[in-house]
């Protein structure tokens, strides 16, 4: 059953067998052994890919919460061991700002039980590949998991920010006064293309006819923050964490980009959140942070 779940999971037998460091052909021999039990193709080849058949799906929903619910079991055990506290792994994309992961975060440190909080960065894709193994109990992000994602996820709302052009104190004082047309031809450190911030500013640039002069694109959230603050650029931020910044960074808001917002997501396997961790954060962001 777990070589089958893995499969699922993972869409190939080839990854499969990568993941649980076995060959293929032992893989296959144990799904056809299982179809076999079951008496039903569990699945059907679609290209280079596997896909569930109406019998699989309904094997692949209990194997989950079987699966799910060993791992739950695991955690706690390991909870009990130390002393009582609980882990919790949290996926953070790496073009997700850190000021607003912290922000998210801050609640998990402040709650009455012990809680081992361990974080891992890196590209969606991979995090919703932990996700899926169950490796993982969150990702923080600022887009969604879309339906065309073969991970069985949910998008849970966090709260929504706007977003402003912050430099260094001397650059943003003398461009406010005459923002945003102060821009034009001035330096722009930008994120990489294909998030959700970039496309914003984008948008934003459109709408006011300029033509940028895109100094740098940085993948780094936090080297893009110290390349504002060394006065080399402007650079575009979400707007709850100004006051952050300023008192990190030293940037300073030089003025908002309206009609430019940015939202964010936890990102669980759980449709209703339950983890004692992921509520703390939820209610925190909605309460606090963004007041939704």
């Amino acid at each position: 059953l777990l070589y089958f779940w893995t499969v699922a999971k993972e869409g190939s037998i080839s990854r499969a067998a990568a993941s649980l460091h076995l060959s293929q052909p032992t893989i296959s021999g144990q799904l056809r052994q299982l179809e076999k039990s079951v008496g039903s193709k569990l699945y059907e080849r679609h290209g280079r890919s596997l896909r569930l058949t109406e019998v699989g799906q309904v094997v692949f929903e209990y194997s989950d919460e079987i699966f799910s619910t060993g791992r739950e079991l695991m955690e706690r055990l390991r909870g009990t061991q130390q002393g009582g506290s609980q882990s919790f792994t949290v996926g953070i994309p790496d073009f997700l700002p850190k000021q607003v992961a912290f922000r998210l975060l801050e609640p998990v440190f402040r709650m009455p039980q012990k809680v081992s909080l361990v974080c891992h960065e890196g590209k969606l894709t991979d995090l919703l590949a932990e996700l899926a193994m169950h490796r993982a109990d969150l990702i923080l992000s600022d887009s969604t998991v879309g339906s065309q994602v073969s991970v069985k996820a949910y998008n849970h709302a966090l709260g929504e920010s706007g977003v402003s052009w912050v430099a260094s104190r001397e650059l943003a004082e003398i461009l406010r006064p005459g923002y945003p047309n102060s821009l034009k031809g001035q330096p722009l450190l930008l994120p990489t293309q294909n998030t959700v911030l970039r496309r914003s500013v984008e948008m934003w640039l459109e709408r006011q006819d300029f033509d940028p002069n895109v100094s740098a694109e940085i993948e780094d959230s936090a080297l893009l923050k110290l390349l504002a603050a060394e006065g080399l650029g402007v650079a575009p931020v979400a707007s709850i964490v100004l006051r952050d910044l300023q008192e990190r960074y030293g940037l300073h808001a030089i003025g908002a980009l309206e009609g430019a917002s940015m939202q964010f997501y936890a990102i669980s396997v759980e449709r209703r959140v339950t983890h004692p961790a992921v509520k703390a954060i939820s209610e925190a962001a909605r309460s606090q942070l963004f007041r939704i």
